[in-house]
């Protein structure tokens, strides 16, 4: 999950995330070698790979494994070409869904996603059916009980759009793509270290799903997560 603000959603997000270690190198690694093969292996120039590789660095991949992968990427060794593919759908209630993948078959990969869907409820939608209810930016969480006269007072100086504090306590710091990595690095020099971190979409809007409808919507995310294919998912429900 991907994109919400609530305490209890991110915690949720990061327990499953502990659950599959392994598959979570499978999916940085495909995302190091697509950032990689559309910007080249320049850091200073490809702001997409320095945060992908931020990302297997946080999971502690060694950096063979990332080496190794940018060359396949760019060219320098013998590797598969990954196409990235997002699929529009919706949950339960009408929760709106949106699949990022990345695959070398995308036959399977719109069947799987299609199936997942159908089968516990939602159903896959078409381009653009869901995407204007989100928006591109980065964000970076906050614990309940952080300061945050100091988090909106470093963020807003280093070109933040906006610093939101949920009514679980947790504080929310949103920016533009573009802005994000500088104003990560403005907080954490000011020694404020985010739970979460990462360039998004964030849904605008939210749906309350409960009791019945909220396991449904679980179980619909919890087998789209387990798709090979899928990278990341985002939604617009509040379980």
């Amino acid at each position: 999950m991907a994109g919400h603000s609530k305490w209890a959603n991110i915690q949720h997000r990061k327990g499953r995330q502990d659950e599959k270690r392994g598959r979570i190198w499978t999916r940085l690694i495909r995302e190091i070698m697509v950032a990689a093969r559309l910007g080249g292996a320049d850091l200073d120039i490809n702001p997409r790979l320095r945060l992908a590789i931020e990302k297997a660095k946080a999971a502690n991949m060694p950096a063979d494994n990332i080496k190794r992968n940018i060359d396949k990427a760019t060219g320098n060794l013998e590797g598969v070409n990954y196409e990235e593919i997002r699929y529009e759908g919706y949950g339960i209630g009408g929760a709106a869904i949106i699949v990022d993948t990345m695959t070398d078959n995308k036959v399977r990969t719109v069947a799987e996603v299609r199936h997942a869907l159908s089968k516990h409820g939602g159903n896959l939608g078409t381009e653009g059916s869901v995407s204007f209810q989100f928006k591109h930016c980065g964000q970076l969480i906050f614990a309940p009980g952080s300061n945050e006269d100091q988090i909106m007072e470093v963020a807003l100086e280093a070109g933040a759009n906006d610093v939101v504090t949920g009514d679980d306590g947790a504080i929310e710091v949103l920016t533009d793509p573009v802005e994000f990595e500088l104003v990560q690095k403005a907080l954490e020099a000011a020694g404020l270290k985010p739970e979460l971190a990462e360039v998004t979409w964030r849904a605008e809007n939210t749906i309350e799903l409960s009791g019945e409808d909220a396991i449904k919507m679980q179980k619909i995310l919890d087998v789209l997560e387990d798709l090979d294919d899928v990278q990341e998912i985002y939604h617009n429900a509040e379980l």
